[in-house]
């Protein structure tokens, strides 16, 4: 990124986000749903994503899931990245964020989120910051601030909050 690119409205947004909300299918994944002969779903993560979340929560942002599914494959992989925040059967994504917002009191332009679909656009309305993979709806990527130049479940959070940290950095967080 240039110099430039550091002092757009876009860059300062990103050095005020104290706190990353992820969605999970299409985001963390790649929005597949795989399902055993028995029945058991699965789904594939990205390392790189993981170690993104790390390279976050060591630099001092809150880092939340809020899915509109529940599974507990996310609970799972929230345990291993030690996110402690998380919303799933998240009807209603705002209130999700507001309970969130009530617990750390941080203003709506500190928060961040991606997502991919239609039910995520009343979200990432209110966020200080918002980004979409990709391959995520045009709908979403019209109305988000970022795109990523990768897909959901392909490093796009990790991309994201590459963005978020390196715009941080810049302002001495």
């Amino acid at each position: 990124m240039n110099s430039r690119t550091r002092k757009s409205p876009l860059a300062r947004r990103a050095a005020k986000i104290r706190c990353v909300l992820l969605d999970v299918d299409g985001v963390m994944t790649d929005g597949g749903l795989y399902y055993s002969a028995r029945g058991q779903e699965m789904k594939r993560f990205n390392a790189q994503d993981g170690y993104g979340i790390v390279r976050a929560r060591e630099a001092g942002l809150v880092v939340c899931i809020i899915s509109g599914r529940s599974t507990p494959i996310i609970d799972a992989r929230a345990k291993i990245l030690k996110i402690k925040d998380v919303y799933q059967g998240a009807d209603d994504k705002v209130a999700a964020m507001r309970k969130i917002q009530k617990k750390y009191g941080h203003a709506d332009e500190e928060f961040a989120y991606i997502a991919d679909d239609l039910f995520d656009l009343p979200l990432l309305q209110v966020v200080g910051l918002s980004a979409a993979p990709c391959n995520a709806r045009p709908e979403v990527r019209r109305a988000v601030d970022l795109v990523t130049r990768v897909p959901g479940g392909e490093g796009a959070v990790r991309e994201f909050i590459d963005f978020i940290l390196d715009h941080r950095a810049t302002n001495g967080r």
